[in-house]
């Protein structure tokens, strides 16, 4: 039965499966239902293919030209991992070899790597004029690039080499920048940079969103930047790593984390009421049962009283049977079209994945077109991406609302997680996960005091 006592409760969806596996190793004994039979909900990686069919409503099943069904998990919500120049991706396979991008750090900290295998991801991308250049983010490739002029390289490269000797905590490396009052506009214009570089070095090296950051004081932005490069420079593709067989296998991972430390799952199991008592949530209840709980995580779609609606995003999944024109005939890659170019209030991503990740039949491409919804024709809005990928075998197309919850879950104890952007990296994902845990625990996200833990669980020489 489920009538028991359990210190926290999570309702699923990709992002509680993080949580309910770092509350795990933190010592709290954890309960996750999820009202689907897989794991990850809304993030969930689709197969077989006749399933993603089913799942849009599509009349007819998939061509023969797809190849084998079951050769497919397809993302409903792709996004690549950030990672740094100190972790590991020899043999597809990230080891545990230091820090990197938060949610690369997690899976690090949290050793769910041992439960999956990765791949760099090819390459990294700026539209500009229509077409797709590569997106420079060291000396060499600035000088390279045809984005710029042959002026407009040389003052890019020297902002580059400000940002690669930029440390915070030495004044001699801020030329007269200072980091937390000096806004990033301003440190744009010292070195004299042109619209089109200040648009894809915001927002395909600092991955904003929008230009929102250009007045704030600049200290976050150059750190961005040099994680950007300093990947890169490990790497030499992109910053990106992408696990095989497809995202789903993340929330997996991190279930069998929390089983290890004593979690329970259950799958397919309905939730019919969240049990309040004097304002606080004391249970859930499942089947006539209930689990009851001090503290509770969940998705918006669970307690829709408590959250409220903040736009909307469009995604399409488009099937190719090549790789997109002006990659270098790359087997994955990001392209992001900021909001500049094309006269819009936010990015438009597109995010590409091949068979040779286990997520597609052979010969296959799998590109995922995502942007924020900003008027009444929402397939309008990403047709700059869609061009990009002609000729397209097949589109599904969704449009989802986000939601976000209408309070900070204190003193209910409810702790609503934020819809998924449009971004294609998980670095926002990433903040919002930290931003519960410290509403729930009263303190920071501390790395080095998991990895305590862990060793406590495995030993020094299993780590």
């Amino acid at each position: 039965g489920c009538d028991d006592d359990v210190g926290i409760s999570f309702l699923s969806i990709h992002f509680e499966c993080i949580l309910s596996g770092i509350m795990s190793v933190n010592g709290k004994k954890v309960l996750h239902m999820d009202r689907n039979p897989y794991y990850g909900g809304e993030s969930s990686s689709i197969t077989p293919l006749e399933e993603l069919y089913k799942r849009f409503n599509l009349p007819d099943s998939p061509p023969e030209s797809m190849g084998r069904g079951r050769d497919w998990n397809v993302d409903l919500i792709p996004k690549f991992l950030m990672a740094n120049g100190q972790v590991d991706c020899s043999n597809t396979d990230l080891g545990i070899f230091g820090i990197a991008g938060q949610l690369v750090k997690m899976l690090l900290y949290t050793e769910v790597t041992r439960y999956l295998d990765f791949k760099v991801v090819e390459g990294s991308f700026v539209y500009k004029g229509g077409k797709i250049y590569k997106v420079p983010s060291t000396e060499t490739e600035a000088l390279a690039s045809n984005l710029m002029g042959m002026f407009e390289k040389r003052r890019f490269r020297k902002f580059l080499v400000f940002v690669a000797n930029f440390d915070e905590n030495d004044p001699k490396t801020f030329e007269g920048v200072d980091p937390k009052a000096t806004t990033m506009r301003d440190v744009y214009k010292k070195f004299d940079l042109g619209q089109d570089v200040i648009d894809f070095t915001g927002h395909a090296l600092a991955l904003y969103r929008t230009d929102d950051y250009l007045d704030v004081p600049c200290l976050e932005t150059i750190n961005r930047i040099k994680l950007y490069s300093e990947s890169l420079a490990r790497y030499g593709k992109s910053p990106y790593l992408y696990p095989l067989y497809g995202l789903g296998e993340l929330p997996q991972g991190f279930a069998r984390l929390s089983a290890i430390y004593g979690g329970t799952y259950m799958l397919n199991k309905p939730v019919d009421e969240i049990v309040m008592e004097g304002g606080h949530v004391i249970g859930v209840k499942s089947e006539g049962e209930v689990a009851r709980c001090k503290q509770l995580i969940c998705d918006p779609s669970y307690i829709p009283d408590r959250v409220r609606k903040a736009g909307q995003v469009i995604r399409v999944i488009c099937i190719l049977s090549h790789p997109i024109k002006n990659t270098n005939d790359a087997n994955s890659c990001q392209i992001i079209i900021p909001q500049n170019q094309v006269n819009r209030n936010s990015d438009i991503y597109v995010c590409m994945i091949s068979y040779a990740h286990n997520v597609a039949a052979q010969g296959k491409y799998i590109a995922i077109v995502s942007t924020t919804v900003e008027t009444s024709e929402p397939e309008a809005e990403i047709e700059p991406a869609l061009e990009l990928l002609e000729p397209i075998d097949q589109k599904f197309v969704a449009i989802s609302d986000l939601y976000e919850p209408t309070d900070d879950g204190t003193e209910s104890q409810i702790f609503a997680s934020s819809s998924y952007d449009a971004t294609t990296h998980f670095e926002t994902t990433c903040n919002d996960i930290k931003d519960i845990y410290k509403r729930m625990t009263g303190s920071d996200f501390d790395f080095e005091n998991m990895k305590r833990k862990q060793n406590d669980v495995f030993g020094e020489d299993e780590q």
